[in-house]
């Protein structure tokens, strides 16, 4: 039928544009437009203006523009960060911005024709005939989808009521933001089909069938009486409520829930794509006063643009470990917090505040940014690139300058401080662990060799983590590469010294251990912990005292695939008979993307590796992180122990599975730990990933010491 309507359209096939509106109508409508665009422009401007107001950003955000512009585009356009974990929620989105651009262009597109080619060039208008007809067919078409995505957030949002889009910033801008859209698609379907009902009076409409949604309704109204008549004398005022519904909507667009459509794309673009996995740093001339956010001008102008870019969809707070434990943390709240407080201030409704303290007088509580493990799950699951984490570092800042910290953190950091380790123990007990071994472990810093293995705090003076540094060396003896330690000139690597908030010791650490690491001669650095991999390889090369590059450092595991695979341990026809499954890191995984090498060698053993539901990017954090290792909280599950339960009870083999593998010694510490608490250590075992090689290559008895 389209086919046969396109051969046969014709320079009468279009539709009368401000029909029954009449000049003075129309006079009225293009100032009102004006007035609307004119609130749209001021309104950005503001709002961008503010954003000036906020500190420079540590990092570059609009170096190669164009590229950056690019990849944004594509990221959106596609929807990908919206599919991710949420199949219905990407869906629902890519129809309301597919359809919502759609619309947008197709009236870029009528007020061209109406307003500059014919009106301001004086030539024959091109809305007609075959483009016509295209043109509807492909609004009406495009517009359906977009009722459809928004019927679909109607649905989930106030029939199935999903939690985590309900919060105590939901307001009742929420649901103008969402019925108004809905009004506007639906209103231009019905103002569509009343104007071919009300027009078929006077000419043949047949050829509007291509819009098949507008003819829809047109049927309907048909069968249900109107007649042509009643359309014509309806339609002026079906036309004007569309029309300052939608000049209304586009005023309201910077001063309300509608701009996350401008700060959305904008805050992609500025996005640092190592965010979290680097943290900024303090400027060299920076008093105590000054580091960390003690008011809401210290947040840089891209961490203002984060809170505008929020749209309180909740996805970072229903992936937050912290939250689900019952800490005091949902990080959607504190990124809104932050944005209520500079909108009062702004306005004068509130005084001037602390960002963060002990008590109930600031704008976040100490204990909120406590609770934060630096997991990063809610930077991987935001749609918008908000960038939690530096922030939540920077009001750690603030605690820590001010004397606030956690005071059992304190103390760790007076141990790394005065003793170089979190345990307290003396630097000449680091390599201890090395003792009990029937072989010598090289020392770098004598001889030359491949790798530099940067052995960690855990692995280094914890009891159960020093099997796991005894079973990596024996892979590495029993391999024959070149390898050595620092012994007692390596220092506490900082990862999560930074995270609390003590950029002053971490900057310490790293002019230390740069300094033991460069007298060696060395080819790659191989760590641990992946605590200790991502600070090595994403944040040493920030400073001048590094001379490696990120391509220089890996994680044990994946040095440790590279030697299998090169057939250097004979493992063919070893097997192990273990279920076993596997808990990704977030220092290993979310943050450095490394998940396969795990993998491969606990398959090379023999087990069946059975994987957790929540795995990869969407693994859940064992609560070590962020200085989490260190503190007491009230918690209920703990995340170690929820995650234990998970293993045992929605794995495909449930009670099946005998080993929880880990590849990170603070994993195995809190792991460890929920093992007991949790009741679970009849019902499974914690084992490290080089445990279970060692296993395998028969030299288990050699580190169980």
């Amino acid at each position: 039928m389209a086919t046969f309507v396109l051969s046969q359209a014709g320079a009468e096939t279009t539709r009368p544009t401000f029909w029954k509106i009449g000049h003075l109508g129309e006079l009225i409508f293009y100032y009102l437009a004006a007035v609307a665009i004119a609130f749209f422009v001021f309104g950005v401007y503001q709002r961008f203006a503010r954003y000036s107001q906020g500190g420079e950003d540590w990092f570059e955000r609009l170096d190669d523009l164009g590229s950056r512009v690019a990849s944004s585009a594509k990221i959106v356009i596609s929807n990908e960060k919206q599919f991710n974990r949420d199949f219905y929620g990407g869906v629902m989105h890519a129809f309301i911005l597919w359809g919502f651009l759609t619309l947008l262009i197709g009236t870029t597109i009528l007020a061209i024709d109406m307003d500059i080619w014919t009106k301001a060039l004086g030539r024959e208008s091109f809305f007609t005939g075959a483009f016509y007809l295209s043109y509807s067919l492909v609004m009406d078409a495009m517009g359906l989808l977009f009722v459809v995505g928004v019927g679909m957030a109607i649905y989930r949002r106030y029939w199935v009521r999903n939690q985590r889009l309900w919060g105590k910033h939901t307001s009742r801008e929420d649901d103008l933001f969402i019925w108004t859209l809905f009004l506007l698609g639906v209103g231009g379907y019905v103002t569509e089909g009343v104007r071919i009902l009300g027009t078929s009076a006077t000419r043949d409409v047949s050829f509007e069938t291509v819009s098949f949604v507008g003819w829809f309704l047109y049927d309907v109204m048909q069968v249900a009486g109107v007649t042509p008549e009643i359309a014509t004398a309806a339609y002026p005022v079906v036309w004007w409520s569309h029309a300052i519904l939608a000049l209304a909507f586009v005023a309201a667009i910077p001063y309300a829930k509608p701009f996350h459509m401008i700060s959305s794309f904008a805050n992609v673009v500025t996005r640092d794509e190592k965010a979290g996995k680097r943290l900024p740093g303090v400027p060299e001339d920076a008093s105590p006063e000054e580091i960390g956010a003690s008011s809401i001008e210290d947040f840089s102008w891209k961490q203002l643009l984060d809170h505008d870019a929020c749209t309180k969809c909740g996805r970072c707070s229903s992936v937050c470990p912290a939250k689900a434990s019952g800490r005091p943390l949902d990080p959607r709240d504190v990124i809104l917090d932050l944005k209520k407080y500079r909108e009062e201030l702004d306005a004068g409704e509130t005084e001037e505040k602390a960002i963060v303290a002990d008590g109930g007088t600031s704008v976040i509580n100490s204990e909120t940014m406590e609770s934060c493990m630096s997991c990063m799950a809610c930077m991987d699951a935001c749609p918008v690139e908000i960038e939690h984490v530096p922030q939540f570092t920077e009001m750690n800042r603030r605690l820590t300058e001010s004397g606030q910290m956690d005071a059992n953190v304190q103390d760790r950091m007076m141990d790394v401080f005065q003793k170089g380790n979190t345990f307290g123990d003396p630097q000449r007990k680091r390599a201890d662990w090395t003792e009990d071994l029937d072989f010598e472990i090289p020392d770098a810093r004598e001889e030359d060799v491949e790798f530099l293995w940067y052995v960690g705090d855990y692995p280094s003076f914890d009891e159960r983590n020093q099997k796991v540094a005894r079973s990596l060396a024996t892979i590495l003896d029993a391999s024959g590469v070149s390898y050595g330690i620092l012994y007692d000139d390596e220092q506490n690597d900082g990862n999560d010294v930074r995270r609390v908030g003590e950029e002053g010791l971490y900057e310490m650490l790293v002019e230390d251990n740069a300094a033991a690491i460069q007298d060696c001669d060395y080819d790659k650095i191989v760590c641990t912990d992946p605590h200790s991999y991502n600070t090595f390889k994403n944040e040493y090369p920030e400073f001048d005292a590094c001379d490696w590059t990120e391509g220089d450092v890996f994680h044990y595991t994946q040095v440790v695939e590279e030697i299998f695979r090169s057939d250097l341990l004979g493992l063919d026809g070893t097997e192990l008979d273990y279920t076993v499954t596997y808990h990704d890191p977030c220092h290993l995984g979310r943050y450095n993307d490394e998940y396969e090498a795990p993998r491969e060698i606990v398959k090379a053993t023999g087990c069946t590796l059975d994987e957790m539901p929540r795995n990869r990017d969407n693994s859940f954090c064992c609560g070590g992180g962020g200085g989490g290792l260190w503190m007491d909280f009230e918690e209920d599950p703990k995340p170690s122990e929820e995650r234990l339960r998970e293993a045992l009870n929605d794995t495909d083999a449930e009670s099946g599975v005998e080993k929880f593998v880990v590849a990170c010694p603070m994993c195995m510490t809190m792991y460890e730990d929920g093992r007991k608490t949790g009741g679970y250590e009849e019902d499974i075992d914690v084992i490290d990933v080089s445990e279970l090689l060692v296993e395998a290559i028969g030299r288990k008895e050699q580190v169980e010491l």
